[in-house]
């Protein structure tokens, strides 16, 4: 349960922060320059290191720092690096698809009247979401699995629990449980992504013809 728990509340900010970072790298106004800079710097950053490290990083490092009126649990701090970490990912995930809409659905909601802003929220958003979310399932497959790296700063989730089973009574069944209960949470989101981008497919292919 602690490792869907996880798993949930990342998912909800990551969903909110991935995209406003994309809409921010996606901006092309002059005064817009340091928030775009801003947003890659962070895509680039959290890209580039690895998730384990950013995890042991805040985990460790924030409570070390002994700072008043800051949580040391060890579950806040797993989750947020998993949500720093994943947001990268997922912002990426979310600009491709914006950027995947054809420039000529931009002026046309121009010449109808619509802002810039008007345009991204009711033509541009709404197709590029549905074109990555396949994408955006498998980044939450491999989201759910990476919850058990917060089993690095000690709280109970399935692989702690496995290792302190298998530590206690020398029989390694319980490794074996803990990957069939990943297995069984990650399989339905597995063939909800199968089945989207086969509905996607057939989509493509019946506009094309």
């Amino acid at each position: 349960m602690l490792n869907i728990k996880i798993f949930l509340v990342a998912e909800f900010f990551i969903l909110i922060l991935s995209l406003l970072i994309a809409l921010g790298r996606g901006l092309r106004a002059p005064v817009a320059l340091p928030v775009r800079i801003m947003c890659t710097v962070y895509v680039d950053f959290f890209r580039g290191v690895p998730t384990i490290l950013v995890i042991l990083l805040l985990g460790f490092g924030v409570p070390a720092l002994q700072l008043k009126g800051v949580t040391n649990s060890p579950v806040v701090w797993g989750t947020v690096a998993l949500i720093l970490s994943y947001t990268a990912y997922v912002a990426e995930v979310y600009r491709a698809g914006i950027e995947s809409i054809h420039p000529s659905q931009r002026a046309a909601a121009r010449s109808l009247g619509l802002s810039s802003m008007q345009t991204t929220r009711y033509v541009v958003l709404p197709q590029a979401v549905r074109r990555v979310i396949p994408p955006l399932l498998n980044d939450f497959i491999a989201l759910q699995k990476e919850t058990a790296l917060v089993s690095l700063l000690g709280p109970i989730e399935v692989l702690r629990s496995a290792q302190i089973n298998a530590s206690a009574n020398f029989n390694y069944t319980a490794y074996v449980v803990a990957a069939l209960l990943f297995v069984a949470i990650t399989l339905p989101l597995t063939r909800l992504t199968d089945w989207l981008q086969r509905r996607d497919t057939r989509r493509r292919m019946a506009g094309a013809m």
